[in-house]
């Protein structure tokens, strides 16, 4: 039996084969009971409406793109429900890309999307500004845990998120940190020293920065090294993995942690919880994050969207304690 076609359907229903397609792709140009008309017949004859041909038609294709630095960091779990369940509730599909810490990579899997895609959630995106700028020319992009200048952004509140945590070590007794960086072109890991180096100045804290490391359980060891070069008394790691590395080395070293050095993360992973001690952290509602951000995304792709000034979601965000800081060692 052959398959029915937008041809059937307009023979059967006695319209356009124009009045076809705007039914299921731009229903609000249709008048009602015409649509419901048409609708009727297509089920009736068992017809789907091919999505290539729709986007062909509409020049819209029903799906996003989310790009994340590194898919295995479990930080991203989160992030990537929020926006799938966002991108799922206006009943698009979400593309998922790892970027695999590489800006080439994630360049060029960009470029291949480009034409197959209605936009872009670039996650803590390792590109150079340049070409951010590039790719928003070509689709419309929302920036996820990165800022730019020209470009709606979504990311947890930094500079209050770090003041928490020198707050918190220095009614610890702490007055020496060090911050153990993360890669050279995280944009995130450049925000974050430079809050906690102004938090430091502000209430008279000793902190200084070792690094770059990736941020990796695998790295926690040499981060772990370099530390205690330092003489500092707390640890401020990139992320929570590299916080996990660093906890795991401190343990190998003979090193207790609280009792000798405490240690604080960012991004609160399930993992946090469940290493020995627990990990100190700075967390956030990460699936928050990545609803506003495929919100963002759609509303700038939709033909009846905002062209305001690109917006600036700032999300707070809040320390959780458990049990990898404690008051400093006397000596």
């Amino acid at each position: 039996m052959p398959v029915p076609t937008i041809y059937d359907v307009a023979a059967v229903a006695g319209v356009a084969t124009s009045t076809v397609s705007r039914a299921f792709s731009t229903p609000g140009r249709v008048n009602a009971s015409t649509r419901e008309h048409v609708l009727a017949v297509a089920a009736e004859l068992g017809y789907r409406p091919n999505p290539h041909a729709r986007a062909l038609l509409s020049g819209r294709h029903h799906t996003v793109a989310m790009v994340v630095s590194d898919i295995t960091n479990p930080h991203y779990f989160e992030l990537i429900r929020g926006a799938e369940l966002r991108a799922k509730a206006s009943e698009y599909t979400l593309v998922l890309v790892n970027a695999e810490e590489s800006p080439r990579i994630e360049y060029d899997q960009i470029q291949r999307l480009v034409s197959s895609v209605d936009g872009f959630v670039l996650a803590a995106s390792r590109l150079p500004d340049e070409n951010l700028e590039q790719i928003a020319a070509q689709r419309p992009v929302v920036l996820m845990n990165r800022e730019l200048t020209g470009l709606p952004s979504v990311v947890l509140d930094h500079v209050q998120g770090c003041r928490q945590i020198v707050e918190h070590l220095v009614s610890l007794g702490h007055r020496r940190l060090v911050y153990l960086a993360g890669p050279r072109n995280s944009w995130m890991a450049s925000m974050r020293w430079s809050a906690l180096r102004t938090a430091a100045d502000d209430l008279g804290v000793d902190a200084q920065r070792v690094g770059p490391f990736t941020p990796k359980v695998t790295q926690g060891g040499a981060a772990a090294d370099s530390a205690l070069t330092t003489g500092a008394s707390a640890v401020v790691a990139h992320n929570d993995l590299l916080a996990i590395g660093v906890v795991q080395r401190l343990a190998q070293r003979g090193v207790r942690v609280p009792e000798e050095v405490s240690v604080v993360g960012f991004d609160d992973i399930f993992a946090s919880d469940l290493c020995t001690p627990s990990l100190t952290t700075l967390g956030g509602p990460h699936v928050e994050v990545g609803r506003a951000a495929v919100e963002l995304l759609l509303d700038r792709t939709s033909p009846s969207g905002s062209r305001r000034t690109p917006p600036r979601l700032v999300v707070p965000a809040g320390l959780v304690l458990r049990g990898s800081t404690g008051p400093v060692a006397p000596r």
